[in-house]
């Protein structure tokens, strides 16, 4: 008989299940998940800091992941879903504390007759 398969994975790729290759990213998929959810919440929760610094991360992953040998594509895809939506993030807070608040400033600032004509 030949040689017999000791199951349906080969051993490179049971090595790479279980490689932190694989679950770095796995686990880091927490954070991408977590800003998603989050962007169904009042922007007034978000933090301009934290979200500019997770961005900042994700974009700098990113590139490792691409450079690393061999390159890791489930860690880039996690940062790209990530920075994407921390990205969003800042757009929701940049809106809700600075764009509609100023309009809503202009909206309740008396007009004077001379700007009515």
């Amino acid at each position: 008989m030949g040689k017999q398969s000791k199951g349906l994975l080969s051993k490179q790729t049971r090595s790479y299940f279980m490689s932190t290759h694989f679950w770095g990213p796995v686990f880091n998929w927490m954070i991408p998940i977590a800003a998603i959810s989050d962007t169904q919440k009042h922007p007034r929760i978000i933090s301009g800091k934290m979200t500019l610094a997770l961005a900042l991360y994700s974009i700098m992953f990113m590139r490792f992941a691409l450079k690393v040998q061999p390159r890791n594509m489930l860690l880039f895809a996690c940062h790209f879903v990530n920075s994407c939506a921390q990205l969003t993030q800042a757009y929701r807070f940049l809106d809700y504390h600075y764009i509609s608040q100023q309009e809503h400033n202009d909206e309740d600032t008396p007009v004077s007759q001379d700007e009515k004509k």
